[in-house]
């Protein structure tokens, strides 16, 4: 038989295979799901941290020095998303994805955010300008976050598979961390702002960190945007 043969058997049965579902209480690793028609339920918020300018970076400077900043950027957001009990589910190029469960999970993820945002403009933006003083570049990202139910299930082929997400949270967190605005770095969705504990929102000075927005693009979804830094 021939690949697409074997193709053709395998699409079938994915269609016409039952699937097996249960609840989850932790962040499944690989080995947990079968390869068929298998699937753990989460209740999660999902945050995507994702560079800004990455194609002029690698189309303008050298390889070395974009390698740098991509490391920069996604060592400090992956200390930070373990530091705020995230966990790690996936590396795309210039980007970090983390999922987050627990009752604190959407003020756990707003934290990062800040926090990320106070790396990017305290640490890895100084430490730039000190090892390469004339070099004009100016690094910058956008975390988005949303919550929703999601479904895990593994895919690919046997010794080469991983987990894919599925549900509203990873795709509309994808697209926040996307929207750009002046200094404005960080974005969620109402369903994170709505159930956040106060102390995600409202600064030591009693102001709201978070500036409301209508966002035309997905149904006139009601986003919320902050330019606000947390210090570690």
């Amino acid at each position: 038989m021939g690949l697409k043969d074997d193709l053709t058997g395998e699409v079938s049965q994915i269609f016409r295979e039952a699937w097996t579902s249960r609840k989850g209480q932790v962040v499944p690793s690989p080995d947990k799901l079968r390869l068929g028609n298998d699937r753990v339920e989460l209740d999660a918020t999902v945050l995507y941290a994702d560079m800004a300018r990455s194609t002029h970076l690698v189309d303008n400077y050298s390889p070395e020095f974009a390698a740098e900043i991509y490391k920069a950027f996604l060592t400090c957001s992956a200390r930070i998303i373990k530091k705020r009990n995230g966990v790690i589910t996936a590396y795309d190029g210039d980007r970090i994805m983390a999922v987050y469960i627990g009752d604190y999970k959407r003020t756990n993820a707003v934290k990062t955010a800040l926090n990320i945002n106070y790396a990017m403009v305290e640490i890895i933006r100084p430490a730039l300008k000190v090892q390469y003083p004339s070099k004009d570049f100016v690094p910058s990202h956008g975390v988005g976050i949303d919550s929703s139910t999601i479904n895990v299930s593994r895919v690919g082929v046997r010794n080469d598979n991983d987990l894919v997400w599925i549900g509203r949270a990873g795709n509309h967190a994808a697209k926040l961390s996307d929207l750009r605005d002046g200094s404005y770095r960080s974005w969620i969705s109402d369903s994170v702002y709505d159930r956040m504990a106060d102390e995600g929102k409202i600064s030591g000075d009693g102001r709201n960190m978070w500036e409301e927005r209508c966002w035309k693009a997905m149904g006139n979804r009601r986003i919320y945007r902050s330019s606000w830094k947390w210090s570690f």
